[in-house]
């Protein structure tokens, strides 16, 4: 895992869009016309340039990665166009598509350790290209046009969707989610939202709706958060598979089976077509909008691609878009790059009025967004055990700019803030460090590791006394930073206190480098580290460098031999929304490691 770094304060902030389609769209093309300069046009409409081989001998063969919910869909389109011999540039092209989820496609891309053997790849949504970029060291990729949507919505069998009010009664995502897990005869099941687009923009959309309802919304979320993971499937295959099969009440009384389940249109249309009576689907179109599952056409290592590849890839993407081809995916349950619904489409995935199918879908969310979502869901599915380890050196009464407080004031103020996207069952405890702090010992274990719900022998829970201790914290006035002894002790106190079945890892987070002359070395350190390190106990070390002055190359060394990574913020208050993306990036690693 290498260093990771908020560009431009964009996350922190809620920004960093995703780019608009069309500028995609031709980045695409740019890309693809500066490949061929020099030669011959491309020829986007097909057939415009003479051949003089059969299709059989010349056919350029290429191989897509396609989303398991549309890969018929466009293998039907791919059959077509081998068939009536589409030409690219007077030669044949013949597109194998196989099925794979975007999760594993994004994961291995962003790996980068072996060269695809795929030219184009068709995710579901365009929130996997960021995960495929990582961080800018796996294979390159260039997404390009949506070719088709399906918007999120919340599926149920009849019997939930009436007790529900379906389909007069109307709801928020909020009020809809709360709404089924109130009830006692329903059961809503969701997909992994670390594995599934739908599963995830329908958890933020969860998230934002209740932020407009106020009061304590993260506490609400995660609570959402909690119960749909524990009905939690893999994929979208898999939730669709823990439907009832009828509706009798063997199937029905299953405490196996979900009643309802967080699906997109499309994944209802397929599903419909193949039930029948109570086995079909009923859906439920949230009033505050659908996000929408928008499949980018997405070329992979077009550099090392051939000429005659990139043009066929190209020609195959405008393929898709003629009217055979929109049609195919329409019968397929999908609708236009545009979102419109279409009144029989809608019907046959389960839709009717007034539930507000045809309303404008919401702005997509941004990646920042996206990163919380997934850092509050990673915490939430298996319950954190975090030792924070705080710098108090004398830097950290430095005045950061523009805020006229001290490093250590806003970094308080933000790990108070961090706190309250854990749940009562997460551990979490707090050490802080500095040169001769405690004796010979440049650190000190201010609160031990325990349940944020568990109350404390004072009074109060432990979160509260938490939280307390944060508020205490102050710089040592001629501390030095005895960051490498405190980094070891922190490290093997984890591990000796690892709990199973809980994500375990220790939080450092220091202004500086190492200032203590009389402790081990970095090289001794990382050794240590490195032989410490036990695959089956996992304990990532995740350390936050704050500010300029901070060494990020020496934490993302001393953190990578771990499993975890170093962070780069120069403002403490960004310490938040690092502490979570960190949670996450290295929890989807332990949970990858651990399968």
């Amino acid at each position: 895992m290498g260093r990771h770094s908020l560009p431009d304060d964009r996350t922190a902030a809620g920004g960093g869009d995703r780019p608009p389609r069309r500028r995609r769209t031709v980045v695409i093309a740019t890309l693809l016309v500066l490949t061929v300069a020099g030669g011959t046009a491309i020829a986007a409409q097909g057939g415009l340039l003479p051949f003089s081989k059969s299709c059989e001998e010349s056919a350029v063969h290429l191989t897509m990665m396609a989303s398991p919910d549309i890969a018929p869909a466009v293998r039907a389109v791919a059959d077509r166009a081998r068939e009536d011999e589409v030409r690219s540039d007077g030669r044949c092209f013949d597109v194998n598509v196989v099925a794979r989820d975007s999760y594993k496609v994004a994961d291995a891309l962003a790996n980068g350790t072996t060269t695809p053997d795929y030219q184009i790849w068709l995710p579901d949504s365009d929130l996997w290209i960021g995960r495929a970029k990582g961080e800018g060291d796996g294979v390159p990729i260039t997404s390009g046009e949506s070719i088709a949507t399906s918007p999120v919505a919340l599926a149920a069998v009849p019997s939930a969707a009436k007790s529900l009010g379906w389909p007069k009664k109307t709801y928020s995502w909020a009020g809809l989610t709360g709404a089924a897990m109130e009830s006692d005869q329903v059961r809503l099941g969701a997909a992994d939202p670390g594995r599934s687009a739908t599963g995830l923009l329908a958890l933020t959309s969860i998230g934002a709706s209740s932020a407009k309802q106020g009061g304590d919304s993260d506490t609400r979320v995660a609570a959402t958060a909690k119960l749909l993971a524990q009905r939690m499937s893999d994929g979208d295959t898999q939730v669709v598979a823990t439907l009832p099969q009828d509706g009798s009440d063997a199937e029905q009384g299953n405490p196996a089976r979900n009643h309802a389940v967080l699906l997109s249109e499309q994944a209802a249309f397929a599903h419909n077509a193949e039930s029948t009576g109570d086995g079909k689907l009923d859906l439920f179109y949230p009033e505050d909008g659908t996000p929408l599952l928008d499949y980018p056409f997405t070329l992979v290592d077009n550099q090392h691609r051939s000429t005659e590849e990139g043009r066929a890839a190209l020609r195959f993407m405008t393929f898709l878009f003629e009217d055979d081809s929109l049609n195919t995916l329409k019968e397929h349950g999908f609708r236009t790059t545009d979102g419109a619904a279409d009144e029989k489409l809608v019907a046959a995935a389960g839709g009717r009025s007034p539930q507000p199918y045809d309303a404008p879908q919401p702005a997509a969310p941004s990646d920042g967004t996206l990163q919380e979502t997934l850092g509050m869901w990673t915490i939430t599915v298996q319950s954190a055990r975090l030792t924070t380890v705080v710098d108090a050196s004398g830097s950290m009464a430095a005045i950061v700019p523009g805020r006229d407080r001290s490093r250590m004031d806003v970094t308080k103020a933000s790990l108070i803030q961090a706190l309250n996207q854990f749940t009562p069952n997460d551990e979490i405890g707090l050490w802080e460090f500095a040169t001769g702090l405690d004796g010979e010992k440049d650190y000190r274990r201010l609160v031990t590791t325990a349940r944020l719900g568990d109350d404390t022998k004072g009074g109060g829970t432990h979160r509260e006394k938490l939280a307390a201790a944060f508020a205490a914290l102050q710089p040592v006035p001629d501390g030095a930073t005895g960051l490498y002894d405190t980094a070891l002790a922190a490290y093997k106190e984890a591990q000796r206190t690892y709990v199973k079945g809980k994500f375990n890892a220790v939080v450092i987070l220091t202004d500086g480098s190492n200032q203590d002359d009389r402790s081990i070395s970095r090289s001794d350190l990382v050794a240590r580290l490195k032989s410490l390190a036990d695959p089956t106990r996992p304990v990532p070390l995740l350390a936050i460098a704050v500010g300029p002055e901070a060494d990020s190359e020496e934490l993302d060394e001393i953190a990578e031999v771990t499993g975890g990574g170093g962070y780069q913020v120069n403002d403490p208050a960004e310490i938040q929304a690092v502490i979570l993306q960190a949670v996450m990036t290295a929890g989807q690693g332990v949970r990858a490691a651990q399968q």
